[in-house]
């Protein structure tokens, strides 16, 4: 007891790093849209687009151990009747409204892809979805609360 009698002894606890709400909204909506830009410059070029994450499995043993698989993305771009290409910006399972009752972004060909996802990007940066993308979030929110 001798030893612990010299060391100042407290009662303290680490400090969370709190990140607004916004920022990370923001950040998703970056990575969602840059690798939406991926997809979408791979299929232009012919080319399989197979992006890999990191996940946590049990081996044989039971031990938890890392492992590199397959990350499913979902092609955010579709076509119509008329071989016109939208584009549907969705975040927390839901399409965003860039004005009313308008939820799509008419591309025309996918070769103008790219152009539309950098225009896209610099709009988050720039905050001007940031409204939308909280109320998406809060709704996401409310639907995963159990109810009491």
């Amino acid at each position: 007891m001798s030893h612990l009698k010299a060391l100042k002894l407290t009662s303290a606890v680490p400090a969370r790093a709190t990140i607004d709400p916004v920022l990370r909204a923001r950040e998703k909506m970056i990575a969602t849209l840059t690798e939406q830009k991926q997809m979408a410059e791979a299929k232009i070029a012919g080319q399989a687009f197979a992006p890999k994450h990191i996940v946590r499995k049990k081996d044989v043993d039971g031990q938890r151990i890392e492992v590199e698989a397959l990350k499913r993305v979902r092609q955010g771009w579709f076509t119509d009747g008329s071989g016109k290409v939208f584009f549907s910006v969705r975040y927390a399972g839901k399409a965003i409204e860039f004005a009313k009752d308008k939820n799509a972004i008419e591309v025309g060909d996918i070769a103008a892809l790219p152009a539309v996802f950098d225009t896209l990007i610099e709009a988050v940066r720039a905050g001007e979805l940031d409204s939308q993308l909280v109320i998406a979030a809060a709704e996401r929110g409310r639907l995963l609360r159990k109810p009491v």
